[in-house]
């Protein structure tokens, strides 16, 4: 790798054994660039939650600028500011058409596609749906980026039967075609290699976790190297970031550390921290950490799967989520169901705040981002698909304005924002869905 003292190139990769260490970008990266490409990269995440919400613990009573974050928002006042609270969206394409389906694996399946999904157990019918929105945005502003997208989970796949028909649909929310489902990685190891290191099964990354102690020990000569030709400043932001990615593959080991043991580790290493918040919180990380190196401008993550059974004994929740979402009315089981939303929202902000306090540009990764959190389901007890949950996070670099909530006529198609939201990354769609257009009114729009 050759670097000049004037400037560095956007796409530097530092290249050791077994790795290679994408960049943040630096300040010395600017000069190499125009003053158009020198912009700071959108990136856009989609975050699942199932079994709908408690949308009166959900939704302000306000309109406008002027409301207060009820109850389940309330961990976002720091971000009140940065975000839009969306109301009145609907799928209606995740109703029942009395094909069989259950209303659970079609509000997976919709969410970012806007189309029916038909009972593939059915004799005839094709495992069919639509290429999704996130894999419509990689294609455009995933483009040289050393991974387009990333599909991750938090909730274990389910097999079998479902509510009706099978759980095939919601066991991911992004689909490469029609006929081509993105499996949502589980494992941080594996999520982590995909970002940092190019080979070697698991004898090879035991091996060379031995010999080094880190896979990141094998680039320590290039990062010294190029800190020499960096200014204060940026030899700070790479001391900062390679810290970073250091911390969290320390986490990771100690995880498999701990859940090995003596046992001879598969390929697929046992790295799945035993307590969810942990989980979450490495997969957030991992996904800050490639959007700061810009490996991949696009993810998707489900937090929850429709149907999902986990309990929250943490938080006072023993009872099944699938369970409590059924309340029937019942206050017990409301103030359970609230507070497993409460909690995903709190958890959420754990990822918000390592995007608003990574610099990006001028600006940081959060002003340049777009992150949509929701599902398809609104009212869980009904398997209602209107009114759904939707939060968007960051202006996308100024493409919107923050601090609303707008409230849109009953059942105003949700994919009526899927084609906004790439209408602003640049890729202009007629329709996704059941779309109508983009979103009207559209008093978020800058321009």
């Amino acid at each position: 790798m050759f670097i000049t003292r004037k400037s560095v190139p956007r796409r530097t990769f530092l290249r050791g054994l077994g790795t290679t260490l994408a960049l943040p970008l630096l300040d010395a990266m600017v000069p190499a660039l125009s003053a158009k490409s020198a912009k700071p990269s959108p990136r856009l995440g989609f975050i699942y939650i199932a079994n709908g919400v408690i949308q009166d613990q959900w939704n302000p009573t306000a309109v406008g600028t002027q409301f207060d974050l009820p109850a389940i928002l309330k961990p976002l006042v720091p971000f009140k500011g940065q975000m839009n609270i969306l109301s009145g969206l609907a799928h209606l394409q995740a109703d029942t058409f009395g094909d069989g389906t259950g209303d659970h694996p079609r509000a997976s399946a919709v969410w970012l596609t806007g189309v029916h999904a038909y009972d593939r157990t059915k004799p005839g019918v094709e495992v069919r749906l639509a290429t999704t929105a996130d894999q419509i945005a990689a294609q455009h502003i995933g483009k040289g980026t050393q991974i387009s997208s990333i599909e991750m989970s938090v909730d274990a796949p389910t097999q079998g039967a479902c509510d009706s028909g099978d759980c095939f649909y919601v066991n991911t929310v992004s689909w490469r075609s029609p006929t081509t489902p993105n499996p949502a990685e589980m494992q941080p190891r594996v999520i982590f290699e995909r970002l940092f290191g190019d080979g070697g099964g698991a004898a090879s990354r035991r091996a060379l976790a031995k010999n080094t102690g880190s896979i990141l020990d094998s680039v320590t000569q290039e990062v010294g190297r190029l800190a020499n030709t960096l200014g204060p400043g940026d030899r700070s932001k790479l001391s900062e970031y390679m810290d970073s990615v250091r911390e969290i593959e320390q986490r990771i080991q100690s995880t498999e550390s701990a859940s090995t043991q003596s046992i001879d580790l598969p390929e697929r290493p046992l790295d799945i921290p035993e307590s969810y918040e942990e989980h979450v919180k490495l997969m957030f990380d991992l996904q800050a950490l490639a959007f700061q190196a810009d490996i991949t401008r696009v993810f998707s993550m489900i937090m929850c799967r429709e149907l999902s059974s986990r309990t929250y004994p943490n938080i006072g929740v023993t009872d099944g989520h699938h369970a409590v979402s059924h309340h029937r009315n019942d206050p017990d089981l409301i103030a359970k169901k609230a507070k497993i939303d409460t909690y995903n929202v709190l958890l959420f902000t754990h990822f918000l705040k390592k995007l608003r306090d990574t610099q990006d540009g001028d600006g940081s990764l959060l002003d340049h981002s777009l992150i949509m959190y929701g599902g398809g389901m609104g009212n869980g007890n009904l398997h209602r698909h209107a009114d759904l949950p939707c939060l968007l996070l960051g202006n996308l670099g100024g493409q919107f304005k923050t601090g609303y909530h707008l409230n849109y006529p009953e059942n105003t198609p949700m994919s009526n924002l899927l084609v906004t939201v790439l209408d602003k990354v640049g890729v202009r769609m007629d329709k996704i869905g059941d779309s109508t257009g983009m979103l009207q009114p559209d008093p978020l729009s800058v321009g």
